[in-house]
């Protein structure tokens, strides 16, 4: 077990479960739980195939935790403001990283989603490659309260999701979306009861390590590319990925 200051990562095996674990504050986040995140993805054991992201308590996250963000030390927005345009840039750069690294290539990333997944927390769920929900799941981009942009690599991943339309009302409104909608409009891969919500994180995590884990990979990364690649480039990258599952199925890889 890794731990860092309101989060910790476990390892078993092929499976990696990353938990914000600061339920007294709904999980709200910090930059430093940003780093420590960003440093799991580092340390990250070569094995793993799945990556489980979850929050304990009755909420996933309830996003920025803004005792740090209005108060004057490091990560504040006091302290933010005063830097010059591209040091800014490079910290909240540094603040992506602790999101971005779910989208690597070679892991699933699945985010099991209770309660409340605000601001922060939502963008944190729009990282993984699926999200579970339980049925009291109430999701929302509410930067737009605080005169502030969603930053942490979610706008890209929601426009994926939901559209351009769908997703500028869901941002410029700042409003709670709850789990039968996010079912509804595709943010949601599987809703459960609130009950469930660990065993169906499990079931799921079970079925895709049932699959040949190379394989995996390159369906990933076919689905991750397709929206930015013409059909005649898509069709391409699937002949591509196929010989090479079949040299490698007969021993002939490289």
């Amino acid at each position: 077990m890794t731990t860092g200051p309101g989060v910790r990562l476990e390892c078993a095996g092929p499976v990696a479960t990353v938990t914000l674990c600061r339920p007294d504050v709904l999980n709200a986040q910090t930059p430093a739980m940003w780093r420590a995140m960003s440093d799991f993805s580092r340390t990250l054991p070569g094995d793993v195939r799945v990556v489980v992201v979850r929050g304990e308590g009755r909420a996933f996250s309830a996003g920025l935790d803004l005792s740090v963000a209005n108060a004057s030390g490091p990560g504040s927005f006091a302290e933010l403001a005063t830097l010059p345009e591209q040091e800014c840039a490079d910290r909240i750069a540094e603040f992506q990283s602790a999101f971005t690294w779910l989208h690597r290539p070679d892991v699933v990333s699945v985010a099991a989603i209770q309660g409340h997944a605000i601001g922060a927390g939502f963008q944190l769920a729009l990282a993984c490659d699926l999200r579970v929900l339980a049925e009291d799941a109430r999701l929302s981009m509410a930067e737009v309260t605080l005169g502030l942009v969603p930053d942490l690599a979610g706008t890209g991943r929601l426009v994926d999701l939901v559209g351009y339309s769908r997703a500028l009302e869901i941002c410029a409104t700042g409003r709670r979306i709850d789990a039968a909608e996010a079912d509804r409009i595709g943010l949601a891969t599987l809703v459960v009861p609130t009950a469930e919500l660990a065993g169906a994180t499990t079931d799921l995590t079970a079925a895709l390590l049932a699959g040949n884990r190379d394989a995996v990979v390159e369906i990933k990364a076919l689905l991750a590319g397709a929206a930015r690649r013409t059909p005649a480039e898509q069709q391409r990258a699937e002949r591509e990925a196929q010989v090479r599952r079949l040299r490698d199925l007969a021993g002939r890889g490289e």
